[in-house]
């Protein structure tokens, strides 16, 4: 099919040129606005007549409808033209003139009407054209014609009135002041209470804008009748309808997207949201026969309309409007509802993932497309491990984000997500970000950032909790089994148990003399201080480990994307920053690098960058590098250890307790020569298992300075 797709046109709306994607079919012309999504279609047959205009450094497209409508866009350049108008005479049988426009500036002329449009004309030429439909109210004077228009809140500048002087004249016989206004009128969207309504709700619980209102419904708008205030919304501001299920499978949201939106003061409402209960039921009678029914809505809607009161309100709504009512996707929650709870902006809420977006209720509420967002990331929220944070990035650098959503959430949203093809962005320290913005341009998918961050921790704290293990077992290997003393007990209690149970405890075990068992108990106990992150304040000091030499041939970690692209970019960043300092230039950098939209490059030499690091590193772990060195560096700080814990066991403090035997107690004991060899046995075993778990400590921590080099 032949077509042609230009993405950066403005179309007019309101007064306002608003960015969107133009696009010429064989039949339509397709015109989707970016901010809204909102898609205007133009068939070939309903235009009557296409003329290309010359604005500001720009070409622009002005087409006339045979219903009388204007639209213009603009944004072509001129190299443009001749394939647009070769399109319009192929496809649309239509010749593509210019129009021309009166640059003399003068401000009297001739006013003519043609369809909903009005052309201030200077001569032959036109000065300016106004759409009648962009007209709100039109008053008239002795002799003059006054015209207000809607206000375009996305316009920097609006224009809100416009006045026409018309001379008097004694030969016409219809005064030219109201000719004027009733052809103004004509065209105008006047909003006036004419006629009786559709369709009448009463007492409807609205939550945005707060309170209870009558919703009528009629043929070119609908009113909200409340006790303080009144809204009347013509129906060609409504963008979209949603019917979501509460959470509590008890209620209803019934959601109204606007675009412009209603106003109250200073407070501009985007969205209308309803709730319903789902017991609520209604019955309404349509004041129309059947031969309308068939002539104006195909058939669509009944004579009388019963059931619940949100399906009666969403059926009528759907037809008359003439727009799509969207209802969750196929995603289901853990609570087996297609809602999330969570918070947004402190106010706690419902998230909804639907088949092209996400939409928020409710307060604010927010609707989110897919095809606008950027990127989408898993964060812990908070410091807790029961929740988690679901970050949205905007293509226009606007992030949103859903904080205190449970964990079992996390399961159905990642799948969710995956489903969708939306990228997803890792963010955690010390994890690498070297993927593609899409996941149809790399050869593997892109990590789950927040899944292993929660990995990853998990395996430390079993790591550490095997460690401790080892220790239990290496110190409990001469333990006593009759001996009823406790560790916690001579560490914390305020009385602990006196020394003739110890004592009887040993010597009903046949103990020897010399206190081997008191000598474990405190090792063992010093060694889990030492781990613990419970100490107490009389802990002794650890000795400072001295800082190890590096190995000149070991290869250097690989530098990330970030760094990369911080290196080549550092000098600009200078150039554009006078008198920056050092460290202000790594924060512009990060700043500029997260607003960096192809990343591609940089992410591709760094994973090159990687790749190459761990080839460096097999070879360099095959011919036994680091293996050497690291060995004679244990050796060193394996005695200076030996010799601190040795005065540690000296010390008053280790020796304060219930278990402390004096020389002389120990002197008297009856014990063996075969026993005291069986002691210094085991005391030697003890010493290797200890100094096997300090060589395994010591590389570990040589990994972590290895890693924060």
């Amino acid at each position: 099919m032949d077509f042609l797709e230009y993405p950066d046109i403005y179309g007019e709306v309101k007064g306002a040129m608003t960015p969107g994607r133009l696009k010429l079919t064989d039949q339509h012309l397709i015109f989707k606005n970016q901010k809204t999504g909102k898609v205007e279609q133009l068939s070939a047959n309903d235009m009557e007549m296409v003329n290309y205009q010359k604005f500001v450094g720009t070409w622009g497209l002005r087409i006339f409808l045979k219903n009388g409508l204007l639209h213009r866009y603009r944004g072509f350049k001129e190299s443009d033209l001749d394939k647009i108008a070769k399109f319009f005479s192929t496809n649309y049988k239509k010749d593509m003139l210019e129009k021309e426009l009166s640059l003399k500036g003068w401000n009297w002329g001739t006013a003519k009407f043609n369809g909903s449009v009005l052309s201030f004309d200077v001569g032959s030429n036109t000065a300016f054209e106004i759409p009648l439909h962009d007209v709100s109210q039109c008053t008239t004077g002795k002799n003059e014609v006054t015209l207000e228009f809607h206000q375009n809140d996305d316009a920097p500048v609006s224009l809100m009135e416009m006045r026409f002087h018309i001379p008097t004249s004694d030969s016409i016989e219809q005064d030219p002041v109201q000719q004027f206004h009733d052809r103004v009128m004509e065209k105008a969207s006047v909003i006036s209470v004419s006629g009786d309504a559709i369709a009448i709700f009463r007492e409807i619980q609205c939550l945005t804008p707060r309170g209870r209102y009558d919703i009528k419904i009629f043929q070119t708008f609908f009113q909200l009748h409340g006790k303080t205030f009144d809204y009347k919304i013509p129906i060609s501001t409504v963008l979209r309808l949603f019917l979501l299920p509460h959470k509590d499978n008890r209620q209803m949201f019934f959601v109204v997207s606007l675009d412009p939106p209603i106003k109250q003061g200073q407070t501009r409402y985007h969205y209308l949201v309803l709730l319903f209960n789902q017991d609520d039921e209604t019955s309404i009678e349509l004041p129309f026969t059947d031969r309308e029914l068939k002539e104006k809505y195909d058939n669509k809607l009944t004579k009388e309309q019963s059931g619940p009161t949100y399906e009666v309100l969403g059926k009528i709504m759907k037809v008359i409007i003439n727009r799509k009512l969207t209802g969750p996707g196929n995603f289901v929650g853990h609570s087996n509802t297609p809602a999330i709870g969570c918070s947004y902006k402190a106010t706690a809420g419902y998230l909804y993932p639907l088949e092209r977006g996400f939409i928020y209720v409710h307060k604010p509420p927010v609707h989110i497309r897919f095809e606008e967002i950027s990127c989408v990331n898993f964060a812990r929220g908070g410091g807790s491990t029961r929740s988690f944070d679901f970050e949205i990035e905007l293509t226009s650098g606007v992030n949103h984000t859903f904080s205190s959503i449970e964990k079992e959430e996390y399961g159905k949203l990642y799948d969710f997500i995956t489903n969708k093809k939306l990228r997803v962005k890792n963010r955690g320290k010390g994890e690498a970000n070297g993927y593609n913005n899409d996941f149809g341009d790399s050869d593997q998918e892109e990590p789950d950032a927040y899944l292993e961050r929660v990995k990853a921790e998990a395996k430390e704290r079993d790591d550490d909790d095997g460690q401790d293990s080892e220790d239990d077992e290496s110190t409990d290997e001469d333990f006593n089994p009759t001996q009823d003393e406790s560790d916690v007990a001579e560490e914390y209690d305020s009385n602990p148990a006196t020394s003739e149970d110890s004592d009887a405890g040993s010597d009903a075990s046949g103990g020897d003399g010399d206190g081997s068992d008191t000598g474990n108990k405190k090792e063992k106990k010093h060694k889990k201080k030492s781990k613990s992150a419970k100490t107490v304040s009389e802990k002794p000091r650890k000795p400072r480990k001295q800082k190890k030499e590096k190995d000149e041939n070991k290869p250097k970690r690989p530098a990330t994307g970030f760094m990369l692209w911080l290196n080549a970019t550092r000098e600009q960043i200078k150039k554009d920053n006078p008198g920056i300092s050092v460290t202000e230039i790594a924060k512009k950098g990060g700043e500029l690098w997260k607003e960096l939209k192809d990343k591609t490059e940089w992410e591709q030499k760094s994973n090159k960058l990687k790749k190459d690091y761990a080839e460096a590193m097999k070879e360099y772990e095959a011919n036994g590098g680091g293996k050497d060195k690291a060995k004679n560096d244990n050796k060193t700080d394996k005695k200076k250890k030996e010799v601190t814990k040795k005065k540690d066991s000296m010390s008053p403090k280790t020796m304060a307790g219930s278990s402390f035997k004096s020389k002389e107690y120990i002197s008297d004991d009856d014990s063996t020569d075969d026993d005291k060899a069986d002691d210094k046995k085991s005391k030697k075993g003890k010493k290797e298992s200890s100094s096997e778990e300090e060589e395994e400590d010591e590389e570990d921590e040589d990994d972590d300075s290895a890693a924060s080099d």
